[in-house]
């Protein structure tokens, strides 16, 4: 049965591409020739072909539209352009499976095609490396790693500890990327002293979902607020959280990776996944922005309070995070952890708490430090700067240098992308 095919090509290059797919001996098919992106979309939704050949300048095109395609089971060859070699990097950005150069004659239509096929797996690709004598390759950034810092509601401290672990890491020498990703109550600017509180984040969002985020244009709006600390602000306003659907920050999570050695991600508390809205494929999710970040990281720092009400809701959300399945390299720290509301021995109680509820052995504990904490948030500084001899603060920098011992020897690069000349 033939595999069908959704073209929504623009100009003369439709026509040697329909006839091309039309040669395939039936194992391709043209069910639908789309005029521009919304019938495309409709027509994949509605399960009318199993490729989509578009168009890389096509009207509306961006990240989104791609990650619906795939959502729907379809795979996508973009078009690019000769004469214009970047409409080729913005595809592969978007998350094309193939690139090629809009073909000119049958020849190069055929071999387009053929193309298609291997990527559909539906023609062996006889041996051949996924790259061509004439391709340009593209490498992704140097892998860094992701920390996400989260926690369940109640305010325990998850921006305090992402702001001063950051702090810690850059200090160390790492080069630091602090990104405030909460959508509900995001106050990293103004924690650290920033006066811009341009949402750093919803920008990147933009440029990713649009094909244009690269390493040079994060750099741009991430501000150094210290050596080797950058810092990516959050929305200012909690209704503006359609603007990071999941889509488009996983891209600024992969860029963030070449940038910084670390990305310390403080994330919201709510980890619901909107399931009265799962039948609408198109519908943003509001905790997209905790969730993209929960499911990049490689350690999530779970934080929780020092106190009864905040070790239970601890032990429920270490609950949550493993039926998600999110989380699976995991530092717990309890936060404030102080005797006058848990007792004469608050450690030794805390950690009692914890193994017997929630399997957990080996929480860090940061104590709690009231004044320090006090004098850095009237200063905007850091625990480091503000008050370098707290205990809360040395038990921070002992988690950032537990944190970094992480930092092993990873891939210096991910697999390039080969796009067709």
């Amino acid at each position: 049965m033939a595999v069908g095919v959704l073209c929504a090509v623009q100009g003369a290059a439709e026509a040697i591409i329909v006839q091309a797919v039309e040669q395939t001996g039936g194992r391709l098919s043209v069910t639908r020739r789309c005029a521009d992106l919304t019938e495309l979309l409709a027509a994949a939704e509605a399960g009318l072909g199993r490729l989509a050949v578009v168009s890389g300048d096509l009207d509306l095109l961006d990240r989104e539209a791609i990650e619906l395609l795939h959502r729907a089971g379809v795979r996508v060859v973009g078009i690019g352009d000769a004469a214009r070699p970047w409409l080729g990097e913005r595809l592969v950005a978007l998350g094309a499976d193939l690139v090629a150069a809009a073909p000119h004659d049958e020849a190069s239509a055929s071999e387009v095609v053929r193309d298609a096929l291997v990527v559909l797996g539906a023609a062996p690709d006889n041996g051949r490396d996924p790259s061509w004598p004439d391709e340009e390759t593209i490498r992704r950034p140097a892998r860094g790693l992701v920390a996400a810092v989260w926690g369940p509601t109640g305010a325990p401290g998850r921006t305090t500890v992402a702001v001063n672990v950051a702090a810690e890491l850059a200090a160390a020498g790492r080069r630091t990327l602090l990104v405030d990703g909460d959508t509900y109550g995001g106050c990293v600017a103004q924690v650290v002293g920033m006066l811009d509180e341009a949402p750093g984040l919803a920008a990147a969002a933009r440029a990713a979902g649009q094909g244009t985020l690269d390493l040079m244009t994060l750099a741009r709006i991430t501000p150094t607020i210290a050596p080797d600390l950058r810092v990516l602000s959050g929305i200012s306003r909690a209704d503006r959280w359609p603007e990071l659907p999941s889509s488009s920050l996983d891209a600024v999570w992969t860029v963030a990776r070449g940038l910084a050695e670390w990305t310390v991600i403080d994330c919201g508390f709510c980890l619901e996944q909107d399931e009265v809205l799962s039948y609408d494929t198109r519908a943003p999710r509001r905790n997209a922005a905790t969730l993209s970040a929960l499911e990049a990281a490689d350690v999530v720092l779970v934080v929780g309070a020092g106190d009864p009400v905040g070790i239970q809701r601890l032990v429920r959300g270490l609950g949550e995070l493993t039926d998600l399945g999110l989380g699976s390299t995991r530092m717990v720290l309890v936060n404030r952890v102080r005797a006058s509301v848990a007792g004469p021995q608050p450690g030794d109680a805390v950690g009692q708490a914890l193994a017997r509820y929630a399997g957990v052995p080996d929480a860090y504990l940061v104590p709690d430090d009231g004044p320090a904490l006090d004098t850095a948030l009237l200063e905007a500084q850091t625990l480091r700067e503000a008050a370098p001899g707290s205990p809360a603060r040395r038990a921070l920098a002992g988690i950032a240098a537990h944190l970094d011992s992480l930092l092993v020897a990873a891939p210096s690069a991910e697999p390039a992308v080969a796009v067709r000349a």
